[in-house]
């Protein structure tokens, strides 16, 4: 045979055979997967994106979002009423298909919900209330925690830490019905169990660390004989520690935080704080969404859900594996 002609035909073959394996794997290779569509947009606005509380459900919020084919945009009210207001403005303006609010200011926030319902955009609040009662009958569900179930479980914690005796203080943040709720239950507690404790004093510290600072210092220099303090949330706890600590008075005063974040863990872990009553910011992420999804299929929709705190001790930290993790 030619040898020309049968190198031709070994190189004619296999380019026969390279196309057919080419064919081949297009036919079998797996299409890409398709985005889901997006339905619509819900709007999300929180007190502030920079506490790891709010970040992490608004993170939740828009995996669980994405599930059922909205997209969520989520703003950070940055403690500011007025800006708020205006992000509540701007997501009925633009037709948003709900809003998510979780207010800086409890009676401030209704001018914006009042704004969005006129607009025909249900409102969805989260850890907080909103008490404008012209407001309230335009939101259609509330998930939180049981604030007071939670100061209660505080105010049992300061009584059995400080063996029920002597001046304690309270660090607070009025503003909004959440802390409210847990300076009541703490309250409560206290008086139901007839405690020898003396309340000295009740302050805000705004909800965070700088401000709860200052106002710790100013409270034991007014004070320096107590030997607790119940701080609203673990940001105002670890502030107010920061200032115990500097006075040298850290063994001498007992100091109970709310929330068992990453950081609360970790000090009840290190004993800064001796409990941490806990919440749980996922299950209200997914119980919010799944209120919106319920209400577009019509389904009824509680008014308002409420999940347990726990405690948070220095026994249930040495184990946690979230708290290695660094997570809620």
């Amino acid at each position: 045979m030619n040898t020309t002609r049968w190198a031709a035909r070994l190189v004619l073959a296999g380019a026969f055979a390279a196309l057919a394996v080419s064919c081949g794997s297009k036919q079998e290779a797996a299409p890409a997967a398709a985005k889901p569509a997006v339905k619509g947009k819900i709007g999300v606005t929180c007190m502030d994106l920079t506490n790891p509380f709010f970040k992490l459900i608004g993170n939740v919020m828009q995996e669980e979002a994405a599930k059922h084919g909205y997209e969520v945009v989520v703003l950070s009210g940055e403690m500011d009423p007025a800006k708020q207001n205006s992000q509540l403005a701007d997501f009925a303006a633009q037709g948003y298909d709900a809003i998510f609010l979780n207010p800086v200011d409890s009676e401030s926030a209704g001018e914006g919900v009042k704004k969005a319902g006129a607009a025909g955009v249900p409102v969805f609040t989260y850890d907080v209330q909103v008490t404008d009662a012209e407001a309230r009958p335009y939101i259609v569900s509330h998930i939180g925690s049981d604030n007071y179930q939670g100061g209660r479980l505080a105010g049992e914690s300061m009584m059995k830490v400080t063996g029920d005796q002597g001046k304690i203080a309270i660090i607070n943040y009025p503003e909004v019905t959440s802390c409210i709720y847990r300076v009541k239950g703490f309250r409560d507690y206290l008086s139901e169990n007839n405690s020898k404790l003396e309340i000295v004093t009740d302050l805000s510290g705004k909800g965070n660390r700088n401000d709860a600072y200052a106002v710790a210092t100013d409270i034991l220099q007014a004070h320096p004989d107590i030997v607790g303090i119940f701080a609203i949330n673990d940001p105002t706890g670890l502030g107010a520690y920061a200032a115990v600590a500097k006075a040298g008075r850290a063994e001498q005063i007992t100091i109970i935080a709310f929330d068992a974040s990453p950081a609360g863990k970790q000090a009840v872990f290190e004993k800064k704080l001796y409990d941490s009553p806990q919440q749980f910011p996922r299950q209200m992420a997914v119980g919010t969404v799944e209120a919106f999804i319920k209400y577009l299929n019509g389904e009824e929709v509680p008014k308002e859900i409420f999940i347990p705190c726990a405690h948070y001790y220095y026994e249930d930290a040495v184990n946690d594996e979230s708290r290695i993790a660094e997570q809620w």
